[in-house]
């Protein structure tokens, strides 16, 4: 019974190109025709298509093939239940070219070590990135959305709606902004109206 290897490639976001991991696959035996990918798609998800379908490609004997561990799996309990698979399915998984048979205990203890690694670096991952926005949210450069137009602009808008020339679509047109914009930056600019109630009381600034 002839064995096959069966590739299969991730990347976390749509920017990101897959052809590092394809030509890494190719060097280490894989062919073309056996390479499953899944593009836009963490680790951590496992509604993975293409995953699907390198796990349903694999037959008993045949060997998953991967770059490192953590483009098959980011979470250990995502990485048991594949190793689980590959178990029931008596097929071994290859990472960078170093083969593991997971029914193997040696095997299976180095595969859930791993996974605890890849988990643990994934968990630092997203710690760093909650301190580096709570650092830059404290030093002013985190701000939320923005206005569109300028205060200069905003305050033009405003003089044109008050000629009552210009309808507020012509206004969207002319600053290239929504007719939504144009509503939010009119009630942001424009006093408000003096209340009968307080003659002489003034707006906060």
């Amino acid at each position: 019974m002839n064995t096959l290897l069966v590739g299969y490639a991730r990347v976390s976001t749509e920017s990101q190109d897959l052809t590092a991991q394809r030509d890494a696959l190719r060097v280490l035996g894989v062919g073309d025709d056996r390479i499953y990918v899944d593009h836009g798609l963490t680790g951590t998800n496992r509604d993975r298509p293409g995953l699907e379908l390198a796990l349903a490609a694999c037959r008993a004997g045949d060997t998953l093939v991967v770059t490192k561990l953590d483009r098959l799996a980011r979470s250990l309990p995502d990485a048991r239940d594949i190793l689980a698979e590959l178990t029931a399915k008596s097929v071994r998984l290859s990472m960078g070219g170093s083969v593991h048979d997971p029914s193997d205990p040696v095997g299976r203890l180095l595969f859930n070590v791993l996974a605890m690694v890849a988990e643990f670096e994934s968990d630092l991952i997203r710690m760093r990135t909650r301190e580096g926005m709570q650092v830059a949210r404290a030093k002013g450069h985190l701000r939320g959305k923005q206005p569109k137009l300028t205060v200069n602009q905003a305050k033009h808008l405003v003089e044109l709606s008050d000629l009552g020339t210009y309808s507020t679509t012509e206004l969207a047109e002319l600053f290239g902004i929504g007719r939504s914009t144009v509503y939010r930056t009119l009630l942001r600019v424009r006093p408000a109206p003096a209340d009968p109630n307080r003659p002489f009381a003034t707006n906060a600034a």
